[in-house]
């Protein structure tokens, strides 16, 4: 029987990409977004079993309403992708907006403990699964205007490695993925769809695409048993931290 996989934000970006290459590793998949239209196109991209979801991670009824709706042939979920993410704002703290720490807050941190914690129990109960979770190099490192968003994501290293602990012995490999900067829509929601300025974060030097974080993922979850990749950092080779960048 195939194996489950089950990713958030796989709309778009590095969520999409993982969800087609752990589908070319033969894992049916469980797509989760907000955007039901794209979640189908990318149903109708792949050639295993597909189960789309449409909810926000940031409502916690939403979650698991949805979770519960999963049909039982579906429950036995191997892999959890906590891919669901955004930056809203590059503001320094004293102009930073309330709202925009809400959404990064509710999204980075709350989303992925609702959704860990609707699935975790089943894992738990089979002594078998594979919890990999977004990270950024905005939570190994604090940048000037991240603040909020630094903070969140600093949040999410710290979960991890608490997940990793309480779960050990109990069959569920905990693993992190921290990308530093990923051309994606990424700085679109960041700069509240300033295209100009978007673009200027990817000049002058090979960013790294949705699919090289996709494919270090696919690696983390198809190691053996006794084998996991606890965390890791991922740059462009131009990228040297959250700051420098060396730009031609």
């Amino acid at each position: 029987m195939s194996k489950i996989a089950f990713v958030t934000g796989a709309t778009s970006g590095i969520g999409r990409a993982t969800a087609l290459l752990l589908a070319k590793e033969g894992y049916n998949l469980i797509i989760c977004g907000r955007r039901a239209e794209r979640l189908e196109t990318l149903s109708a991209e792949v050639d295993v079993d597909t189960l789309a979801l449409s909810f926000d991670v940031r409502d916690r009824k939403s979650v698991e309403e949805a979770i519960n709706s999963i049909p039982e042939k579906w429950k036995s979920i191997d892999v959890l992708i906590n891919n669901a993410g955004n930056a809203h704002g590059l503001s320094k703290i004293q102009d930073g907006d309330v709202d925009d720490w809400d959404a990064m807050i509710d999204i980075n941190v709350k989303g992925l403990l609702y959704v860990t914690k609707a699935l975790l129990p089943r894992m738990v109960a089979k002594g078998s699964g594979h919890i990999v979770n977004l990270g950024s190099i905005a939570g190994k490192e604090a940048y000037p205007g991240g603040n909020v968003y630094c903070a969140s994501k600093h949040a999410v290293d710290a979960i991890n490695n608490g997940m990793r602990m309480d779960l050990n012995g109990t069959g569920v490999k905990v693993s992190q993925v921290c990308p530093g900067l990923v051309e994606t829509e990424f700085s679109m929601v960041r700069f509240k769809g300033d295209a100009d300025r978007s673009k200027t974060v990817y000049e002058g030097f090979d960013a790294l695409t949705p699919n090289d974080v996709a494919d270090l993922i696919r690696f983390i979850v198809t190691r053996p048993a006794h084998v996991n990749i606890s965390d890791t950092i991922i740059f462009p080779a131009a990228q040297a931290a959250s700051t420098i960048v060396d730009k031609k």
